[in-house]
């Protein structure tokens, strides 16, 4: 357990990713996750949470751990196709992990996945957190168009809003 990485958390609280992700982003990632769902036939979330706090902060949970537990917690994997994907900002690590079930993630894998989160995290890095957002839902998407083209009818299994934990 890294006391560097307890002091960020407890010091970053959830005010920060209100801060940096007012009602008005928030509309915009929505909008941005419209858009790619409707060239393809997956389903994308997105969530932020600003800092862990309790029990997950305390045992070091790392966010690839984190992010599975919130992909399961909102059932992204209960998709027709197996399609979903969540995107998971842990804001107080800047750490992006991409969550994807079985039926897409076997075809992008790790690396790709991995790329796309890196390129998040560079955005990040310089201060846009919109832009960076909506450059990896826009990624997914392309992804998840080239391997899950949109049905004839594809209903909208998973809500587009954003979360912020």
């Amino acid at each position: 357990m890294s006391i560097k990485r307890i002091a960020r958390h407890l010091a970053q609280y959830h005010w920060r990713a209100r801060q940096i992700f007012p009602r008005a982003v928030l509309d915009r990632i929505e909008q941005a996750i419209k858009r790619g769902e409707a060239t393809h036939s997956g389903q994308v979330r997105f969530v932020v949470e600003g800092a862990l706090d309790g029990a997950p902060l305390f045992r070091n949970q790392p966010a690839r751990e984190r992010a599975l537990d919130v992909f399961a917690h909102l059932r992204i994997w209960d998709t027709a196709h197996n399609n979903g994907v969540l995107i998971y900002l842990l804001l107080a690590d800047r750490d992006v992990e991409i969550i994807a079930d079985r039926g897409i993630d076997a075809k992008v894998g790790a690396t790709g996945w991995e790329t796309i989160c890196r390129a998040m995290e560079a955005e990040f890095a310089s201060g846009q957190f919109e832009r960076g957002v909506i450059a990896g839902i826009e990624a997914v998407s392309r992804e998840l168009a080239r391997h899950f083209p949109p049905a004839a009818s594809h209903p909208n299994e998973l809500p587009d809003a954003p979360v912020v934990m």
